[in-house]
C-alpha cells in the first residue's frame, strides 16, 4: 500500500516512518499490556487488544483508495508496460532477489533462536529480577528500531542498500559472539542494542531491496511474500536447530552456530549481491 501510495522514488522515506510507529507501537503495547494486566486480570489483555483494533480499523478506513496507484504497489511498470506482469516462475530467474533471499533466510537462522537462548539466560540469572529484566530487553531493539528506521530510510537513499546491509549483518555477529563470551547482564543489555541496530536496518531495507530487484516485474507481492515465507522457515528450523545445539554442547556453542549464519548472510551480501538502488526510479 505504502508503495502504491507515495510511489518508487520516495517508498524509502515511507517505509522508515512506518517501522518508526510499528516500533513504537509495539514498546507502548507492551507496556500497556503489561499493566493491565497487573492492574486488574488476565482476561482484561485480550480485552484492551480487542479494543486497540478499531483505532487501526478507522485508520484503515481513512485510506483513499483511489490514492492508490495499483500498477505502483505491484512495482509494475509505467505506461503501457504496466499490463506486462511477469509470470510466477520467472522469479526464480530473478538473480538478485535468490540471492537476497539466501541471505536473509541465513540471517533469519542467526537471529530468531538469540531472544529464547538470552531467556535461558535471564531464567537461571541469581541477581535482581529476571521478569523485568527480560521485559527491559524485549523493549530495548523497539526503542531502537523507533529511533533509528527513518534514518535506514534516509540514508539507503544517499548511500545505497548496500553498505546498510551489510552493517546489519555485521551487527547481528557482534551480538552472537558477546553473548557467546559472557552471560553478564551489560552483555545481554548490550546484545540488545545490537538487535535494535540490526532489527532496523534489515527490517527497512528487505522491503526497499525487494522493491528494487522487482521494478517493472509487477510482482513485488508475491516475491515480498516468498522471502517472508522462507525467512519464517529459517526462523522455525533456528530455534530447533540451536535448542539441540544448545542441549548437547552448551549456550556458547549456540551462539557461535547463530554467529556462523550472521557471517553466512554477511558474506553471501557483499560477495553475491551487488548495489540495487537504481541510478533513477520510474516514477
Amino acid at each position: 500500500m505504502s508503495l502504491g501510495l507515495v510511489g518508487r522514488g520516495t517508498v524509502s522515506f515511507r517505509i522508515g516512518r512506518n517501522y518508526r510507529f510499528s516500533a513504537a507501537g509495539n514498546a507502548l503495547t507492551a507496556g500497556a499490556m503489561g499493566a493491565v494486566g497487573g492492574l486488574i486480570a488476565t482476561w482484561a489483555v485480550f480485552v484492551a487488544a480487542a479494543v486497540l483494533s478499531v483505532p487501526a480499523l478507522i485508520a484503515l478506513f481513512l485510506i483513499r483508495p483511489n490514492e492508490i496507484d495499483y500498477a505502483r504497489a505491484r512495482n509494475a511498470g509505467t505506461g503501457e508496460a504496466a499490463t506486462n506482469i511477469h509470470r510466477v516462475l520467472d522469479l526464480h530467474k530473478n538473480r538478485n532477489l535468490v540471492v537476497f533471499a539466501a541471505a536473509i533466510t541465513l540471517f533469519q537462522l542467526a537471529d530468531a533462536a538469540m531472544l529464547p537462548a538470552i531467556g535461558t539466560n535471564v531464567a537461571h540469572s541469581k541477581g535482581g529480577s529476571p521478569l523485568a529484566l527480560m521485559s527491559g530487553l524485549i523493549v530495548i531493539p523497539q526503542i531502537l528500531t523507533a529511533f533509528l528506521a527513518p534514518w535506514i530510510g534516509y540514508y539507503s537513499e544517499r548511500f545505497g542498500r548496500k553498505p546498510l546491509l551489510l552493517a546489519g549483518f555485521g551487527a547481528q555477529i557482534f551480538r552472537a559472539l558477546a553473548l557467546a563470551m559472557s552471560d553478564d547482564d551489560w552483555v545481554l543489555v548490550l546484545s540488545q542494542v545490537l538487535d535494535g541496530i540490526s532489527g532496523a536496518t534489515i527490517g527497512v531495507l528487505t522491503i526497499l531491496t525487494i522493491t528494487d530487484v522487482t521494478t517493472g516485474s509487477g510482482r513485488f507481492n508475491l516475491a515480498r511474500g516468498v522471502v517472508a515465507t522462507l525467512s519464517s522457515l529459517a526462523a522455525s528450523i533456528s530455534t530447533a536447530a540451536s535448542g539441540f545445539v544448545i542441549q548437547k554442547f552448551g549456550l556458547p556453542s549456540g551462539f557461535l552456530a547463530m554467529a556462523a549464519a550472521a557471517v553466512g548472510a554477511t558474506l553471501v551480501t557483499w560477495m553475491l549481491l551487488p548495489e540495487t538502488k537504481p541510478a533513477q526510479y520510474l516514477d
